[in-house]
This record gives C-alpha cells, sequence and structure tokens, in this order.
C-alpha cells in the first residue's frame, strides 16, 4: 500500500493545473469559453507540459499551479490539430518530470491509472484497465486511428496523464465518453514525442498534408450522419450548411458513416471546393463549400 501512495504521489508532483484566458474575440470562444482549466504533466527537463489542445486553443495567458500550490506563468510551444495534444512550456527545474512510455507496450485488459488536477494544488486518480485501443471519431472534423479507450471516469480536468503501473506515462486523457465499458478516451502520448522537435521548431505538425475543414459538428446516427453544430465564421456555415442537414454525398460519393464523411472532405485540400448534397426540408439540396484549414482559422 505504500508504495501504490508513493508512485501516486510521484506522479502527481510532476503535474500541473492549467489555467487558461482567451480573448472573447477568438474562435474557440463561443464554444468553448474564455477561462478553461485542464491537468497537464511536465514530461522533460527543460520544462516542457503536455496536455490536449482544447483547453489551451486560442490562449493569450496562461498559468500553471503545481501541487505545492506555487503558481507559474507558461508559454503554448505547440499545437496539433490533426491528433489534439499541446505542449506548453514552463520555468525548467520548478517540476520533476514525468517518465515516458510507448503506448504500443500496453494492451487490452492491462492496469492503468489517471491522475488529474481538480484545481489549484488538489489532484485526484482513479484506477482501471485497457478497454482496447480501437479507433475513434468525434462529433467535431477529427478522428484517431488508434485511440486508447479505458474503464475508468477521469475524475478531474481534462489533459490528465494516463499511466502504467509502473508510473510511466502512456497517453493524455481527452475525453469523459460514459460508454459502457468505454469510460474514458486518451491519446497515445507518442504523438507529441514522436514528433516533439518538429513541434518544438514550427509550433504544429507541418509535415502532415494539409486537409479541408468546414466547422461542423456531427451525430452519428444509424446509416446517416446529421449536422449538429457549426462553428460561427467557419466555412460550413458561410456556405450554407444548415444544423439539421442530413449529408448524403460528398463529391457524388454517397456517405453514411461519419468517419467516411470525414475521411472524403479530407481528400480535398483548403482552398478546394467541397460539393455536399444534404437532405432538408424533405428534398435533397446542393451546398458547395470552399473548404478551409482549422489551423489557420484557430489561430487568427
Amino acid at each position: 500500500m505504500d508504495g501504490h501512495v508513493r508512485l501516486l504521489r510521484e506522479v502527481a508532483a510532476s503535474t500541473v493545473t492549467i489555467s487558461a484566458e482567451i480573448p472573447a474575440s477568438h474562435p474557440s470562444a463561443a464554444v468553448l469559453g474564455t477561462a478553461r482549466a485542464g491537468t497537464g504533466t511536465v514530461v522533460d527537463a527543460t520544462g516542457t507540459i503536455l496536455t490536449v489542445n482544447y483547453i489551451v486553443l486560442g490562449a493569450k495567458r496562461v498559468q500553471v499551479t503545481d501541487t505545492a500550490g506555487n503558481v507559474y506563468p507558461a508559454q503554448l510551444v505547440a499545437q496539433d490539430f490533426g491528433t489534439g495534444v499541446a505542449a506548453l512550456s514552463m520555468e525548467p527545474g520548478r517540476v520533476a518530470p514525468l517518465q515516458c512510455a510507448d503506448s504500443h507496450s500496453i494492451g487490452a485488459g492491462q492496469d492503468v491509472f489517471l491522475l488529474a488536477s481538480v484545481g489549484g494544488a488538489d489532484r485526484r486518480s482513479a484506477c482501471g484497465f485497457v478497454v482496447s485501443t480501437d479507433p475513434f471519431d468525434a462529433y467535431w472534423e477529427y478522428s484517431l486511428e488508434r485511440a486508447i479507450w479505458v474503464s475508468t471516469i477521469n475524475p478531474g480536468l481534462g489533459g490528465a496523464p494516463l499511466c502504467d503501473t509502473h508510473g510511466r506515462m502512456l497517453g493524455v486523457v481527452s475525453l469523459n465518453l460514459g460508454a459502457i465499458g468505454r469510460a474514458t478516451l486518451a491519446i497515445p502520448a507518442e504523438h507529441f514525442f514522436e514528433h516533439a522537435e518538429e513541434l518544438r521548431r514550427y509550433g504544429r505538425r507541418v509535415s502532415r498534408p494539409t486537409r479541408a475543414w468546414l466547422g461542423m459538428f456531427c451525430y452519428a446516427l444509424p446509416d446517416r450522419t446529421v449536422v449538429a453544430g457549426l462553428v460561427p465564421g467557419a466555412p460550413g456555415e458561410a456556405s450554407g450548411l444548415v444544423v439539421g442537414d442530413i449529408i448524403v454525398r460528398v463529391d457524388e460519393q454517397q456517405v453514411t458513416g461519419r468517419l467516411q464523411l470525414y475521411e472524403a472532405i479530407w481528400r480535398h485540400k483548403p482552398g478546394e471546393t467541397i460539393e455536399l448534397k444534404v437532405f432538408r426540408g424533405g428534398r435533397i439540396e446542393k451546398v458547395s463549400i470552399t473548404g478551409g484549414d482549422a489551423e489557420d482559422f484557430f489561430s487568427a
């Protein structure tokens, strides 16, 4: 028991509470708000903090709080819209880094735990097991070919480290999903570590081919995908897409599933025209949209 407590304390000592302030004018403010809080993990001796992107998207001022209650300024270093991870930096030496491991070292049934901030210096932990490493697609235009699905519910703020039984970080906790047997989803940490040099240098993954973005939220229903929301000012809204539209075709290709829809859109580059056919008001309507770039849109 003492060993478990010691391990939790060691992991907790490498975490920080992130407090981010976002201007009301930022495109993400309408959806995510202007004051956000999350968990971050210091992952190297230079003071790099790994977290989930939605916490710091558009942030102009960021502070972090360690488990002793000390507050430090932090700077946004990199954002990866494709995978959803983000990196901050703080003064080196203030918080001890956490050892990390490749998430491919784990599989279904293996024990894991997460340790999340609940605000300020307070932390909470939860134990569970890996349910699967199946793919994931979200209600926004996002997917992971390999996600870490775990059985435990995150007891605190997003961005927490998911760890193996040795206390090594495997992933970044992103979402509480509430599905039976699949309570929490984590982004594999190697999405940052395998591209850390590029992310630090450019602030984004410039080597990844660009792909079109419409700025929509989608419900996945049996054999259909329904527009559930639109980002204000994004290409979808600007081109006349409407909440409630059922998207049936992209460039004359029939689409029935949400991931299939995303992949059809992503075959286009920003600036290209995407032809949608939607079922609206009892008939089929055509909507032509010039694809945008999510990174450029949210960096404005």
